[in-house]
């Protein structure tokens, strides 16, 4: 495929990009005859799922080749090729059951290719779980050197090389290792780790690569998230030492096995995922790597600004005119907050399949549809494509989910006003004290700095200050022998309530539970009330938060227990929050005294350094 600016390779009829070309450059793709440490070589540019047929701690990794090969559209103006692969009951459990169609798209004058695919589950077909589907991009190590994926978060990166036995030294998990002898010396001591990279999907629109000599960018544009999985704040991979540039579309980075798409009892599932965009940008000499990312930037605008796009073949992508939109005005009514209306500033509004409150950040069959509100709470959600939803929002500084009352029917060319809608956050008396920002992250509470042996220049001085390595270990060093205690009123949560309750490492290879402690004082206590505890989580992994009220003895059953919960890993991945999760715990007045009151916090489970929880909120209610 050639529009004169950019020349591709492709396999027949596996359909992997082979080759790419730009501005006179060769192949910008790895050009080393060798297996990818999974048996596929010569393969630098693909497709591939991750699945199993029932257990989520299980996968089958498979690159989607190809069997049967078509040019769907060629004319002046743009060349469309398809690649499909067909499944049937022969290939029994070898392979995932799914009829498969990649398609690349090149277009007249444009400085780049398109990759979207179709995956299509017919009825009566086995039960999967799609634990993964992406498209991956290996670039030549001899020249792509520089990495960029915001305007604060871009490096010269190490070389793959690096991370290997004799230039690195193993960390706590394999994608993390420390620099020893790296051939750029200028990164001894440092750690890399892919995860450090990793970003929310709002956010995720462009990232890539700059190689300095020629000076060329090779550049993954995702211009619209509807087809991701898990909402706006869902985190993911982007590009790390390869040098790799991923578009993720489904994974369990930051959610575990609660997202995965499970197709059961033969459903019917079908579902577009992209077009993304590779955008590829030059300057005639060696120019400063920001100008090609300022560049990408603005194309990326571009793109965002043509979604959805008006050129693919396929009846399946639904264009602009076959799509509907829904508007509408959020309220919150809080009146311990305010008596009057509260406007839905900077809320997230989306549309997503018919579930419960919130869920949303678990769904991943379907498509899904984000706005910000602006000051005043007004949203308007346009290019939705065809089917029934719920419309779900949150709002920063309250808790909780709002969900509509009734499911919405977008139907092509259609517009919904919604009119004023009112949420009522979880709430049942006055604020006696809170913890934290209601906001669902724990980027508000102390995170501490990094070991120097552990560290990532990028994050030094920097607000993701959280994606440095081994940041979990610093509690131990700051609780040796006891654990953390707030005092309402007096402590400083950005600088008294660390970012995470994790365990506590005793010896070389083993852990504690740990038990926090919030000290408060009532004047008085209503004995004819019901207090009410908000505990708002933003991550966890593997734990179990168990509640005590003025009785730390862990032997006497708890007053509360989260039972174990989560699988998100955002301790280790550096993540600063997973899935939320909020509790309204009932306080019998019983179980409190006038004067100093304590509230235990116990994490029961230690058999790693990466179970624990971030906390977002805390709050004690009085009774109403």
């Amino acid at each position: 495929m050639d529009n004169g600016i950019v020349q591709l390779t492709l396999s027949k009829p596996r359909g992997s990009i082979t080759g790419v070309k730009h501005h006179g450059v060769g192949n910008l793709l790895e050009v080393k005859n060798r297996e990818d440490g999974r048996g596929y070589a010569n393969i630098y540019l693909y497709w591939d799922v991750v699945w199993n047929r029932s257990d989520p701690d299980s996968g089958i990794f498979d690159i989607i080749l190809g069997t049967e090969f078509d040019v769907v559209q060629q004319d002046a103006n743009q060349v469309e090729v398809s690649f499909r692969t067909q499944w049937n009951p022969s290939h029994g459990g070898k392979l995932v059951p799914l009829n498969v169609d990649k398609r690349f798209v090149m277009l007249r004058g444009s400085s780049g290719f398109y990759t979207y695919a179709i995956y299509e589950h017919l009825q009566g077909w086995p039960d999967f779980n799609l634990a993964e589907t992406r498209v991956a991009f290996k670039l030549r190590k001899d020249r792509f050197h520089y990495m960029a994926i915001a305007d604060n978060r871009q490096r010269i990166m190490p070389m793959p090389e690096d991370r290997q036995p004799g230039r690195s030294q193993k960390l706590d998990y394999s994608e993390a290792v420390r620099l020893t002898n790296p051939i750029n010396a200028a990164l001894r001591g440092e750690v890399d780790d892919k995860y450090q990279y990793s970003i929310e999907n709002k956010d995720s629109m462009v990232h890539g690569w700059i190689s300095s000599d020629p000076s060329v960018g090779f550049w993954v544009i995702t211009p619209s998230i509807e087809f991701k999985s898990g909402g706006p704040v869902k985190q993911d991979l982007t590009s790390h030492v390869g040098p790799t540039a991923l578009a993720t579309f489904v994974s369990s980075h930051y959610a575990g096995d609660d997202i995965l798409p499970r197709v059961r009892n033969g459903e019917y599932w079908k579902k577009v995922f992209g077009p993304v965009f590779i955008y590829l940008n030059s300057a005639s000499t060696k120019s400063d790597p920001k100008l090609l990312w300022e560049d990408a930037k603005k194309q990326a605008r571009v793109e965002e600004g043509s979604w959805p796009y008006k050129f693919p073949a396929s009846k399946d992508f639904q264009k602009r005119e076959q799509r509907g939109s829904v508007s509408g005005r959020l309220f919150v009514v809080d009146e311990y907050v305010a008596f009057h209306y509260v406007n839905g500033n900077a809320a997230f509004v989306g549309l997503a399949s018919p579930g419960e409150a919130g869920s949303w950040q678990r769904e991943s069959k379907g498509y899904q549809f984000w706005v910000r509100a602006d000051a005043k709470g007004m949203f308007f959600i346009k290019n939705v494509r065809t089917g029934v939803y719920n419309l779900y929002a949150w709002v920063p500084g309250f808790i909780g989910d709002y969900k509509s009352s009734v499911n919405i029917t977008v139907t092509s060319g259609n517009h919904i006003n919604l009119g004023n809608l009112e949420y009522r956050p979880p709430r049942d008396g006055p604020t006696l004290w809170e913890i934290g920002i209601p906001d669902r992250s724990a980027a508000e509470f102390f995170v501490p700095d990094p070991y120097p042996c552990y560290i990532n220049r990028l994050y030094v001085n920097h607000p993701d200050r959280f994606r440095q390595y081994g940041l979990w270990e610093r509690y131990t060093d700051l609780y040796p022998d006891h654990d953390l205690m707030y005092t309402v009123g007096i402590s400083n949560y950005k600088k008294d309530w660390f970012y995470a309750h994790v365990t506590r490492k005793h010896g070389q290879a083993s852990y504690q539970a740990t038990t926090w402690q919030i000290k408060f004082r009532l004047n008085n206590v209503r004995r004819s009330g019901t207090y009410k505890l908000r505990l708002a989580l933003a991550s966890a992994v593997f734990s179990e938060i168990q509640v005590r009220f003025n009785n730390p003895i862990v032997q006497q059953p708890a007053h509360f227990t989260t039972e174990l919960i989560g699988r998100d890993n955002s301790i280790a991945r550096h993540g600063i929050h997973g899935l939320y999760w909020l509790f309204s715990i009932d306080v019998d007045s019983s179980w409190l005294l006038k004067g100093d009151n304590i509230i235990f916090l116990t994490q029961t489970r230690s058999e790693s350094p990466f179970q624990g929880v971030m906390y977002d909120y805390i709050r004690l209610e009085a009774p109403a």
